[in-house]
């Protein structure tokens, strides 16, 4: 059960805090229902879930897919990241803007970014589990991502010395990708 929901800088990226049930044994939450999603949040059919584990200092992102269009619901499930998500959807208001949130496992919240965002995390313990439910299947054609340190993106990261794979220490700037006829996959509607 979800018992509050918050809109964050960028409007269409939601904090989505849980209700959990805790006793002696520990804790029981519902990360996830489907009829209270659609309607609380939007109507979304999640068809994957991942779950990856980092070290400190770990930096997995900035990731989006434009084929097939993916949102995701980001939630920590041991230790603590640093979560962001950044609009690059074209004539949006919030073009190239990121929100971030410090999230601990045991603060029970999501963070969720439609389509047109590209998410990323920091892991800011020693070990990081962060589990995400997606929208569309990963397709390694369509998908790519933007530079964890884009000048004109700006993240505050929580480090300064990241660990990066090969694909995100050559990803593409934000400029790089709107000049790409596939951008267009992502065009801000008011």
């Amino acid at each position: 059960m979800t018992i509050a929901i918050r809109r964050l800088a960028i409007p269409d990226v939601l904090e989505i805090r849980h209700a959990a049930l805790e006793d002696h044994r520990g804790f029981f939450l519902e990360a996830y229902k489907k009829t209270e999603f659609d309607e609380l949040v939007q109507p979304a059919s999640f068809v994957q879930l991942n779950h990856s584990r980092s070290r400190r200092h770990v930096v997995r992102g900035l990731h989006f897919q434009w084929n097939a269009p993916m949102a995701k619901l980001m939630r920590v499930t041991q230790g603590e990241a640093y979560l962001v998500a950044v609009d690059i959807r074209r004539g949006s208001p919030t073009l190239g803007q990121w929100v971030g949130m410090s999230v601990r496992a045991e603060d029970q919240l999501s963070l969720f970014a439609p389509p047109g965002f590209a998410r990323g995390f920091c892991a800011t313990s020693d070990w990081t589990e962060v589990q995400y439910l997606c929208t569309a299947e990963y397709n390694p054609s369509g998908e790519t991502g933007i530079r964890w340190d884009d000048p004109r993106l700006g993240i505050d990261w929580p480090t300064r010395d990241p660990v990066l794979s090969d694909k995100d220490r050559r990803a593409q700037s934000l400029e790089d990708w709107l000049a790409l006829p596939e951008s267009r996959t992502f065009i801000w509607e008011p």
